[in-house]
């Protein structure tokens, strides 16, 4: 069986040519683009620990019933045999060498080098640690978080990160959050997306926004295979539940739960990231908005909002472009959100870091606004 890898674990379909493209984007750390020379801060970047991957591995072979989504799709990709070939180089385990995903030192650094990435923003790879239990998750978390540290203390030019946290138990997460940042220096939570179906609209969630409002750090909300009573649908051809579809929706359903609950009105300066371009929410705000208006006027909501959908949107999320690696929607989104609140990411390892690279450095902007995108947004929004 040929296995396409770049397809299968999401990747766009770059060519050939634009993996080993010798413009100045590829051609080592502030690049320069016509007259700019760019810093490049990529903020989604993903890594996975060993014992991560192991408690992965055992929970799959445990067959859970609770999350489907997780069984089917991670599973069907970890136990075909020309798939986890694959996973092994990917991973690498097996005594294949060292992982792009689990290594946070030299062979990562020197893809940044040959890319021209100057800084990732490191964060725990989907399903991250939600899938466990609360004990198991914390635990993992906890674990997670030191390690990253360390990688970033050896590192502190090149890499910068943010915390996993377990929302099976949120008082504790909300306590990993606070220990992540003022002992570990950690730059926020990334959280991927529901928790065994629950979303942070739930109020019980509120506390880790509490804390993320009291530290002034933002909240990743990254997508992971839609929740259980929702991911059948998508379940009939393989991958639709994943990136090509899934991811997109289960995140942006969320995005849209956390508008309509009020969160922002009781923590009006919390800030939420969305990678993929928004999730697909800054095409649709107009008609978001016109359509809550009526339906809100036909049954009124528990809680009244005290702005529109989109004004909250424009006011508490930062959108990165990982994995859009398209001038349409980066034009769209320029348009929506503005220069200032859009951040650049590539989505390493899933994608290659080349292809958006090219794509950022070519699109009609002014390197004003490429800057602002490439660097100086990340730098406020990180605190790097």
């Amino acid at each position: 069986m040929t296995i396409n890898r770049r397809s299968l674990i999401g990747a766009s379909a770059a060519s050939a040519a634009l993996l080993s493209v010798s413009s100045a984007s590829a051609q080592g750390n502030n690049a320069t683009t016509g007259n700019t020379r760019f810093k490049r801060i990529a903020v989604e970047e993903a890594f996975l620990t060993s014992e991560l991957l192991a408690a992965q591995r055992a929970y799959l072979a445990s067959n859970p019933k609770d999350e489907p989504g997780f069984t089917q799709f991670w599973g069907t990709m970890m136990n075909s045999m020309g798939v986890f070939g694959m996973l092994q180089e990917f991973l690498g385990i097996g005594g294949l060498g060292i992982s792009r995903a689990m290594d946070l030192a030299d062979g990562r650094i020197a893809a940044m080098d040959k890319d021209g990435i100057d800084v990732q923003v490191l964060s725990i790879t989907s399903p991250g640690v939600q899938i466990y239990d609360a004990k198991q998750g914390s635990d993992l978390a906890q674990s997670t978080n030191e390690q990253l540290a360390a990688a970033v203390r050896a590192h502190p030019d090149r890499f910068a990160g943010l915390a996993t946290i377990a929302p099976q138990d949120p008082n504790g997460a909300a306590q990993e959050l606070d220990r992540a940042v003022r002992q570990l220096g950690l730059k926020g939570a990334l959280i991927n997306s529901h928790t065994k179906g629950e979303f942070l609209d739930e109020k019980k969630f509120w506390v880790i926004f509490d804390k993320a409002q009291e530290l002034d750090v933002p909240v990743y909300i990254h997508p992971r295979v839609p929740a259980p009573n929702m991911v059948e649908p998508f379940q009939k051809y393989f991958g639709l539940e994943a990136a090509t579809f899934g991811f997109p929706i289960d995140a942006s359903l969320h995005a849209l739960r956390l508008i309509l609950s009020g969160v922002f009105d009781d923590y009006p300066n919390l800030k939420i990231v969305l990678g993929h371009m928004g999730e697909g929410i800054p095409f649709w705000l107009p008609r978001i908005d016109k359509k809550i208006e009526l339906f809100q006027g036909i049954k009124a909501p528990e809680r009244k909002l005290l702005k529109k959908p989109s004004q909250y949107f424009h006011d508490n999320f930062y959108i990165s472009t990982s994995g859009m690696n398209y001038e349409a929607p980066i034009m769209l989104a320029h348009k929506v959100m503005g220069p200032d609140k859009m951040l650049f990411a590539v989505d390493y390892p899933f994608e290659e870091s080349a292809e958006p690279i090219q794509v950022m450095d070519a699109v009609p902007l002014s390197d004003a606004d490429k800057t602002k995108i490439y660097q100086t947004n990340a730098e406020r929004v990180f605190k790097l």
